[in-house]
């Protein structure tokens, strides 16, 4: 047996660098209230926020003038500060109103976005005042059934189903 010391070799620079990020990337980004991954293309990272769509998101990247491409871990403080900022007041921006989630809000009348769990809550309110005006929409979902009509003869059933009976004779 030979009695050569094993000891770790030293890997290239060249190869270390693809499988290493740099310095300035983080693996966790923050944006609006949402941790998002830091390999994400930023396109997609917006997208995954609730509220934002690949239009509006494609619509933040070009305001902002970035690579949609780019990965979401590569942003810096101020470029996420100038994202949140456009995610709150879009249309200062010059992005166009019927690109928000709330265009003419019946309680302002104004252009409005939401995102997160302030559209969440919004949902549910529209839907409560609905209820609670007893219009045909509010009372389809009272009663637990499709709202915007679709057939509800063979789908949508809950609970045991019995499928087609057969007369017997």
């Amino acid at each position: 047996m030979s009695s050569k010391k094993k000891g770790k070799m030293a890997v290239p620079e060249d190869i270390l660098s693809k499988f290493t990020k740099p310095k300035g990337f983080r693996h966790l980004v923050r944006i609006a209230h949402l941790d998002i991954k830091g390999d994400l293309p930023l396109l997609y990272a917006l997208a995954n926020i609730k509220g934002i769509g690949f239009s509006m998101a494609h619509a933040i990247i070009t305001v902002l003038g970035m690579n949609p491409n780019m990965p979401t871990g590569f942003l810096n403080d101020e470029q996420i500060g100038k994202i949140e900022d456009i995610l709150r007041n879009p249309i200062a921006y010059g992005i166009p109103k019927w690109l928000v989630n709330r265009p003419r809000d019946p309680e302002t009348g104004e252009h409005l976005h939401y995102i997160g769990p302030d559209l969440e809550l919004r949902i549910k309110s529209d839907i409560e005042t609905m209820k609670q005006i007893k219009s045909w929409k509010g009372i389809r979902h009272a009663l637990g059934l499709k709202v915007r009509g679709q057939r509800t003869k063979t789908t949508g059933r809950k609970g045991l189903t019995i499928g087609v009976r057969r007369k017997k004779g």
